[in-house]
C-alpha cells in the first residue's frame, strides 16, 4: 500500500497552519538589523540577525518587513526618539508576528518598535569603547600633550565642501588680533560608511607630516545625529587618543558628546569654536610675550637705575675722601711752612696742584663710567629687541617655506608642470596590468579631464620598445 503524499504547496499550507495555531500573538524580539531596504511602495524589507558574544558569527537569521502603513509611523518615531534612522547594524527590540507562505516561506512582521532599547545599545557601545580604551591605558593620551605656545600650522581634516569648514577658515583669517594661521586640508568623508575608514587614512597621512604641524582639527559642521555613529568607533577613537599631535574636534553637535570628543585633547562643540579654541590660545601666548617684554624692560630699566645709584654714591664719597685728605694734607703743609714757609712754598704750589689735578681726573673717570656703563646697558636692551625680531623673522620664513613646499608637492601643481594623471573608477593606476580593452580610463591634465577607451593591452616584447 501507498503512503499518502502531500505536494509542496499542500505541506507548506500545513507548515503556515500549525505556525499559525501554535505562534498566534506578537512577541517582542530582540536583534540586530541587516540589509535594510524600502522599495518604491514604502515597504520596508530587512533581515534581523543575532551574532555570538565576540560579535563575529551570526547565530541565529530571519526573513522580516514593515508594511508601508506601519514604516510611514516607525521611522521617524524612530529617528526622532533615538536620534538614529532606521537602517542597518542598530539593536533593536521590535514587536513582530510570526508568519509563514507558502511561497515566500519564514518571515516577521513588525508592528512595534522601542527606540529606548537602541538608546540604551548606543550609550551601552560608548561605554565598552571607553573602558576598552581605559584599560588600555590610552583614554587620556592625547589630552595629556600640550599645545606648543606658538600653535599656528594647523592640520584639519574635514569634508571640503562642508560649510563647517569654511566657516572655520574665515573665523582663523579674519580673527580680531591678526595672527598667520597656516591650515592645511586633509579631505576625508565625515558621514556614512566610509567616514571611519576615511578619517583615519587623513590622520595617518598628517603622521607622516607630523613635523610640519602643531595641532589637528577634525570639523564637521552640523548634519542628522544618526551621522556621528563613525565618531563612537573603537578604531578611530584608538587612533585620535595615541596620536602624537594634540586633536581638537568640533563635529557640530551641543547635546551629543562622542568617544572621539572624549579622547581628543579638546572638544569645540563646532568648527567655529574649535577655531576660536586655537585663536585664544595663540591670544594668551601674545598675552604672556608682552608681559615677559614689559618685565624685561622694567627690569632693565630698573638695572640701570640701580647702576647709576651705585656710580654716583661711590663718586660722592670718592670725593668726599677726596676733599677730606686734602684738607689734613693742606693742614699738614700749613704746618710744616709755620716753621719753614719760604723753603716749602714750591714744594707746597706743587703739591697742591697735583691734588686739584687728581680731584679733576677722578671726577672726569667717575662721569666716564657712569655714561660707559648707561651705554652698555642701553645698548644690551637694543639687543635684546633685535634678537626677538630675528627669532620672529625666521620663523615666519621657515613657516613660508613650508607653505611653499606643500604647495610644489600638490598634485595641482604637479599637473601645471605638464604632466598627467591617469584614473580607472576614480582610482589613480600607474600600470597597464590589470586593463582590459574597452575599458574607459580617465587622464587628467591641469586645464580638463579626456575619457578614453582601452583599444589594445599589449605589452612591449623588448626593452627597447617600451
Amino acid at each position: 500500500m501507498v503512503e499518502p503524499s502531500f505536494s509542496l504547496s499542500e505541506l507548506n499550507r500545513q507548515v503556515k497552519n500549525a505556525v499559525r495555531d501554535a505562534l498566534p500573538e506578537a512577541y517582542w524580539l530582540r536583534a540586530e538589523t541587516s540589509d535594510v531596504r524600502v522599495n518604491r511602495n514604502g515597504h520596508c524589507y530587512l533581515e534581523f540577525v543575532e551574532k555570538d558574544e565576540l560579535g563575529h558569527a551570526i547565530i541565529a537569521k530571519a526573513r522580516g518587513v514593515i508594511w508601508g502603513n506601519t514604516y510611514r509611523l516607525l521611522s521617524p518615531f524612530f529617528e526622532q526618539e533615538t536620534g538614529q534612522q532606521f537602517t542597518s547594524g542598530l539593536n533593536v527590540l521590535v514587536q513582530v508576528t510570526v508568519d509563514f507562505h507558502e511561497l515566500y516561506g519564514f518571515s516577521l512582521t513588525v508592528v512595534d518598535i522601542d527606540p529606548s532599547f537602541t538608546l540604551g545599545e548606543i550609550a551601552r557601545n560608548r561605554q565598552r569603547v571607553l573602558k576598552r580604551l581605559e584599560e588600555e591605558g590610552v583614554l587620556r593620551l592625547n589630552r595629556e600633550l600640550e599645545l606648543p605656545e606658538l600653535t599656528n600650522r594647523i592640520a584639519v581634516i574635514s569634508s571640503p565642501t562642508a560649510a563647517g569648514y569654511e566657516d572655520f577658515r574665515d573665523q582663523m583669517e579674519n580673527n580680531p588680533a591678526g595672527f598667520v594661521f597656516y591650515t592645511k586640508l586633509f579631505p576625508a568623508v565625515m558621514q556614512g560608511e566610509r567616514s571611519e575608514e576615511s578619517i583615519i587614512a587623513a590622520l595617518e597621512a598628517i603622521f607622516q607630516h607630523g613635523d610640519f604641524f602643531h595641532a589637528v582639527a577634525i570639523i564637521r559642521g552640523g548634519g542628522a545625529t544618526s551621522d556621528l555613529s563613525c565618531f563612537d568607533s573603537y578604531n578611530l577613537a584608538a587612533n585620535v587618543a595615541q596620536f602624537p599631535l594634540p586633536v581638537i574636534s568640533g563635529i557640530g553637535h551641543e547635546r551629543d558628546v562622542t568617544v572621539l570628543d572624549v579622547v581628543a585633547h579638546t572638544r569645540g562643540k563646532t568648527p567655529t569654536a574649535v577655531a576660536e579654541i586655537f585663536i585664544a590660545h595663540l591670544t594668551k601666548t601674545a598675552t604672556e610675550l608682552d608681559v615677559l617684554q614689559e618685565r624685561l624692560v622694567s627690569r632693565t630699566q630698573g638695572l640701570l637705575v640701580e647702576e647709576r645709584s651705585d656710580l654716583l654714591s661711590l663718586s660722592n664719597r670718592l670725593v668726599h675722601h677726596s676733599s677730606l685728605y686734602l684738607q689734613r694734607e693742606t693742614a699738614a703743609i700749613q704746618q710744616l711752612a709755620t716753621g719753614a714757609r719760604h723753603s716749602f712754598r714750591q714744594v707746597l704750589q706743587k703739591e697742591f696742584a697735583y691734588l686739584q689735578e687728581a680731584m679733576i681726573t677722578t671726577r672726569h673717570s667717575t662721569r666716564r663710567l657712569l655714561d660707559e656703563e648707561g651705554h652698555r646697558l642701553i645698548q644690551a636692551k637694543r639687543t635684546l629687541q633685535h634678537s626677538s625680531r630675528v627669532e620672529l623673522r625666521d620663523e615666519r620664513h621657515f613657516l613660508e617655506n613650508v607653505e611653499q613646499f606643500v604647495r610644489m608637492v600638490s598634485p595641482a601643481n604637479v599637473l601645471k608642470r605638464g604632466y598627467t594623471l591617469t584614473l580607472k573608477d576614480g582610482k589613480i593606476i600607474t600600470t597597464s596590468k590589470g586593463l582590459q580593452e574597452g575599458e574607459l580610463i580617465e587622464t587628467r591634465f591641469r586645464d580638463g579631464d579626456v575619457t578614453s577607451v582601452i583599444q589594445s593591452t599589449g605589452l612591449p616584447s623588448t626593452e627597447s620598445e617600451v
